[in-house]
């Protein structure tokens, strides 16, 4: 499968799409100057802490104070505390491996036992802002890199359990566990299987780097304040997804191009030469044909190859997605059991690419066509499961219930990505009404008699939709072959499939549009 990542610079900030065989898997937005995102670490102060929900509102500089719950605090936040007074009230630094360890908090306790309004706390947004709701924030930071993830004020060493190799995994595994100081954990990615040692190391320096300078920022410092600000979204997904593989990586700015060339060259040199910069004269976007797929894939219905569509709706509580067999080709004598199946693993297909898409998260639950075997509706699970594997969101799929539902629950750490793809009418703007057919054309030659009579225009051509064009070359005399006997000037008449039924656009000898006060 030959993957491609597209970023493309625009004046609100990067578009960037996954495609898979030119297929549009993936599309994110970031804008610029994005104050609040995924990963960016504050020192923020409570407002206040709610007793029923367990829970505590953080100020951080948002609009909406941040939640962070009792079990997003992390065991070690009265050792973080320690250390982040320390580092405010008496501006000394102590090194994270000198800290002296206080013991861990209970899994049961109160958020009021370990936080006080006015407090200040080191908080990680977890999840940006989503409706009414601020953002949701952690206290137990990391620090993801390409192999490994740095956890301070962790001890433990965790490996991923997708990990192929046991013997691997143990291999890591000891191998950190004897580099690790005090007081620093770490996750180690899949993308760390079968990594030298000596690279995992060096990304550890480079995570540890970045703590102290988050550190530096905390010395004395003012709550809220962002203290650490996490990669942009291009170079995060650099990170998350080049470890799947890209064949190529095409960047239309050349400042983009820069930042992402050095950031491969640190971080994978031999990944360098996949990247290119590309400026198309019709727009990146449109030169690989995404803009294209973006109208056909963000409406309510999307129809697929073999001609049934699924129906994607929004509540408040769920996404609900329908599957429909709608005009199917024909599939000759094949009975309507294994139509449905047909249908249904077309849709599993297009339902797992859906959910990346739109980034669609929380509750889905998906009708799909009625199966009487199970082995019918096993086959249907398997293939949804088998197509969201590549997903890299978190996510958890039930089998389906004999009622033809599968129902899915899928992290959401960002708004979801939603595009309108209607379009109003450029002939009626939306009212459902135009201007009456002959009131079009007395317009048109009031204009034409301005243009004329009061203008020293010698050359005029008019462009109209075809139905006008063809209505005002029609007859003997015809309306053209009329006005050149009012006039004593040729006018042309030009069709245009863009043009709306009431547009008319007059164009002088040059072919400039001219324009009517």
């Amino acid at each position: 499968m030959a993957n491609e990542l597209i970023v493309s610079s625009t004046p609100e900030g990067l578009r960037i799409a996954v495609l898979e065989d030119k297929r549009l898997v993936e599309l994110h937005f970031e804008k610029r100057n994005n104050l609040f995102t995924v990963g960016d670490v504050f020192l923020g102060r409570v407002s206040r802490v709610n007793h029923q929900m367990n829970a505590a509102f953080v100020e951080i500089g948002h609009p909406k104070d941040g939640f962070l719950q009792y079990y997003d605090l992390g065991p070690q936040i009265k050792t973080q505390t320690k250390f982040l007074n320390a580092a405010i009230h008496q501006r000394q630094l102590v090194p994270i491996d000198q800290v002296e360890g206080i013991p861990d908090i209970d899994k049961g306790g109160k958020m009021a036992d370990v936080l006080k309004p006015g407090q200040t706390v080191l908080v990680q947004i977890m999840k940006e802002a989503i409706s009414t709701k601020g953002p949701r924030l952690s206290s137990q930071l990391s620090l993801a890199g390409q192999y490994i993830i740095l956890m301070p004020f962790s001890s433990d060493v965790s490996v991923s359990r997708k990990f192929r190799s046991r013997d691997e995994k143990r291999r890591v595994k000891q191998l950190l566990d004897d580099m690790l100081p005090p007081n620093v954990g770490i996750i180690v990615r899949t993308a760390a299987e079968g990594v030298e040692l000596e690279k995992i190391r060096e990304e550890f320096t480079r995570l540890m780097a970045r703590w102290q300078s988050l550190c530096e920022q905390v010395v004395g410092g003012q709550a809220p304040r962002k203290v650490l600000s996490e990669m942009d979204r291009a170079q995060s997904l650099l990170r998350d997804m080049l470890a799947i593989g890209f064949d190529a990586i095409y960047v239309d700015d050349k400042a983009l191009f820069g930042d992402i060339q050095d950031y491969l060259r640190t971080n994978l040199p031999d990944k360098v030469d996949i990247l290119e910069l590309k400026k198309p004269r019709v727009g990146l976007f449109e030169h690989f044909g995404i803009e294209r797929q973006i109208k056909s894939s963000f409406g309510r219905n999307v129809n697929m190859p073999g001609g049934s569509y699924i129906v994607v709706e929004h509540t408040e509580a769920l996404h609900v997605i329908d599957v429909n067999s709608g005009s199917q080709r024909n599939t000759g004598q094949s009975a309507p059991e294994e139509n449905a199946l047909r249908t249904n693993l077309e849709a599993a297909s297009e339902i797992a690419r859906q959910l990346r898409l739109r980034d669609m998260g929380g509750i889905i639950v998906i009708d799909f066509i009625d199966h009487r075997r199970p082995e019918h509706r096993k086959a249907v699970f398997d293939k949804l499961r088998d197509e969201m594997r590549r997903d890299r969101a978190r996510h958890t799929i039930l089998p389906m219930s004999k009622f033809g539902l599968i129902q899915i629950t899928r992290q959401r750490v960002r708004p979801e990505v939603t595009i309108s793809t209607d379009e109003t009418c450029p002939s009626c703007g939306g009212t459902g009404k135009i201007e009456a057919s002959i009131a079009i054309v007395d317009n048109l030659e009031r204009n034409l008699a301005y243009l004329i009579e009061k203008s020293s225009i010698k050359k005029l051509h008019l462009e109209v939709n075809p139905y006008l064009a063809a209505y005002l070359k029609q007859g003997l005399p015809s309306r053209r072959f009329r006005w050149w006997q009012k006039y004593r000037r040729w006018i042309g008449v030009k069709s245009s499939d863009t043009l709306p039924f009431t547009t008319v656009r007059y164009l002088d000898g040059m072919g400039e549009e001219i324009k009517l006060d």
